[in-house]
């Protein structure tokens, strides 16, 4: 009576003979689901490979026209010729060149990224000698800024204080502060991909040539022009030997500041020497400004980090606030502001989806409850909710995904379907009991009796989610981890209910008497599903309306590729046309806050021109920021 009542390898009678195996298998499964998870970096959105490649060249001084010409055309015409090429974008202005080529989906992107430095270098030797290289690099809008802070020092210092004080700092202080000391500590964190500062200023030794002075003694500015290129330099000279050992040779031609600057000899043609001081006038000032900072309208040094590829915005976060935690216990009198945060929010959806699958996965288990009317069965069949769940993870690992909005919608989705496998195997064992047969007894024929049924349903849906993750263009790079992931979810849970579900029925349900009489739910569904047997053609032509009806719904719904999102932060992009200087983008940008602040609950607005990543176009190469751009950033 044990034996199944077909011939063949069936997994579930193995299971019912066989506990413990297929319970080991299961705790091992789970054990390893979970390690799988703790190792997943949690994301918004999964990063996406994209084979879209741009080439950034300069030629300070050169007009559009003639870089049109002699750079934009040989680039276009050799990056043209590559194989999977979908379209070029070129954009010229004053003194540089951008081009953008987009590649088809299907090309890899280290393979697109080789071919295009390759069709540069083919044309290297045919553009100008005084081009800059060309600069070759993939898009990356994984590098987008993650967190954002301005900086300032306190107006008084503790006295006697020994720690390393960075009390009452000007501008140029901070600046080097912030590249020198900051930069340095969160780039050691793990995760961070860069740290831009915005705004600040760079130190420079300007050098003011007196033209008359030059005309008298005969002297051109190329002249003194070459001979301070030859200052700041140290070359090898080889080596020497020296108390019997060899010690290296350096040739220094360095000054330490604007003095010894200002003191330098300068050979003039007819062989003269004059000092520098008395041809040019030596200013240790900074260097022309070309970005800039501003919170609430007050001019600020700021940086912004951005997290590298493959790195969670939530790890990123807790690393860089420690971080900065710590040099606020080394610099007591450092003040950071944080100015925009886009970790949090990413940790606020982690925790609301997470909270959701289990208010899910509760509801789920309830429902069949209320319908089985047995603790025991509700068990057997709840067990399977987790043990698909987590198995899950093990693909979801291996294929290199993250848990982001994708990955738990799909886990949301499927979340109610886990347990139907198991739910079909518990009420088939439960009719056979309902036959007088023992628990083993009916567990053994209930589940050979269904499991091609049960193995039906779970490569059905299979066959609905899998195609999904081969789908074409953008959309395509996202449901590739949601087809993935629900896929690996469902076959988890026919692992369950052919392996699990039937072994804990044979050896937790109790055997059960007489035949229970159907509960007021069930009867009326009895009568229900009798009336609708008995007027055929009037339930079809129902069936029909409403599915005709819903078709015609369709187009009445909104369309878009993401939901927008309901995060209390958001940008607005600034456009001065081209020509536009500092000053200019300054007063439109702080235009621009004047009009924001006055709308209801806005905190604060930090605004970035010129520099920094937070507003810059993910298209554009590293290094295009325009004085002409502001990024008003408003935290509501």
């Amino acid at each position: 009576q044990d034996s199944p009542q077909h011939g063949g390898l069936n997994v579930s009678a193995w299971s019912i003979r066989n506990p413990v195996p297929a319970l080991m298998a299961f705790v091992l499964l789970s054990l390893a689901g979970m390690l799988c998870f703790s190792l997943m970096k949690v994301q918004n959105f999964p990063d996406l490979d994209l084979p879209t490649i741009t080439v950034s060249a300069a030629l300070p001084g050169a007009a559009p026209g003639q870089l049109e010409t002699d750079v934009a055309r040989k680039l276009e015409d050799s990056i043209s010729t590559l194989q999977g090429v979908k379209h070029i974008y070129t954009k010229v202005q004053d003194g540089s060149v951008t081009l953008t080529a987009e590649f088809r989906r299907e090309k890899p992107v280290q393979e697109a990224l080789d071919d295009v430095r390759s069709a540069v270098s083919r044309v290297r030797a045919d553009l100008p000698g005084d081009l800059r290289d060309p600069v070759v690099t993939r898009l990356d809008i994984a590098s987008t800024p993650v967190l954002a802070y301005t900086v300032a020092t306190s107006s008084a210092a503790t006295s006697g204080d020994t720690t390393d004080a960075v009390t009452r700092l000007d501008e140029e202080g901070l600046s080097w502060f912030v590249d020198n000391t900051i930069a340095r500590r969160l780039l050691t964190v793990r995760g961070v991909g860069a740290v831009t500062r915005v705004g600040g200023v760079n130190r420079e030794i300007n050098v003011l040539l007196d033209p008359a002075r030059l005309q008298s003694l005969g002297a051109s500015a190329a002249d003194i022009s070459h001979r301070l290129r030859l200052t700041q330099q140290e070359s090898a000279g080889g080596r020497t030997d020296l108390l019997g050992g060899e010690q290296p040779v350096r040739t220094l031609g360095t000054v330490r500041n604007a003095s010894e600057l200002a003191a330098m000899p300068i050979t003039l043609p007819d062989g003269r020497q004059l000092r520098l001081d008395q041809l040019a006038t030596i200013r240790d000032g900074i260097a022309e400004r070309r970005s800039a900072a501003f919170l609430d309208g007050k001019p600020v040094v700021g940086f912004e980090v951005s997290r590298s590829r493959g790195a969670s915005e939530i790890e990123v976060g807790r690393g860089v606030r420690k971080a900065l935690a710590e040099l606020r216990v080394a610099h007591p009198d450092l003040i950071l502001t944080e100015a925009f945060d886009f970790a949090t929010p990413v940790q606020e959806e982690y925790d609301g989806s997470m909270w959701l699958l289990y208010e899910g996965a509760l509801l789920a288990v309830i429902v069949v409850w209320l319908f089985l009317r047995d603790w025991r069965a509700t068990f057997v069949s709840a067990v399977a909710l987790p043990l698909s769940v987590i198995p899950a993870f093990i693909g979801m690992y291996f294929f290199g995904f993250s848990v982001n909005v994708v990955t738990l919608l799909a886990l949301s989705l499927v979340v109610g379907i886990l347990v139907d496998d198991a739910i079909v195997e518990v009420e088939n064992v439960v009719r056979h009991l309902r036959m007088g047969k023992s628990p083993y007894q009916a567990a053994m024929e209930a589940a050979d009796e269904i499991g091609l049924a049960v193995i039906a349903t779970t490569f059905t849906l299979i066959a609905v989610f899998l195609p999904t993750a081969f789908m074409s263009g953008i959309a395509g790079k996202f449901f590739k981890q949601f087809g993935w992931t629900a896929s690996f979810a469902v076959f988890a849970s026919l692992m369950v209910a052919r392996m699990l579900t039937p072994m804990m029925a044979a050896y937790m349900l109790r055997a059960l008497g007489a035949h229970e009489a159907d509960g007021r739910l069930m009867q009326g569904y009895l009568r229900l599903a009798a009336w609708c047997l008995q007027h055929r053609l009037l339930t079809v032509l129902a069936s029909g309306a409403f599915f005709v009806g819903s078709l015609m719904l369709i187009p009445l719904l909104p369309t878009g590729f993401i939901p927008a999102d309901d995060l209390s932060q958001t940008q607005v992009h600034v456009e001065l046309a081209p020509g536009a200087t500092l000053q200019n983008t300054v007063a439109s940008a702080e235009q621009a806050r004047q009009l924001i602040e006055n709308i209801p609950y806005v905190r604060s607005v930090y605004t970035t021109i010129g520099g920094g990543a937070a507003g810059s176009d993910p298209f554009a190469p590293p290094g295009a920021a325009e004085v002409r751009k502001a990024v008003p950033t408003i935290r509501l």
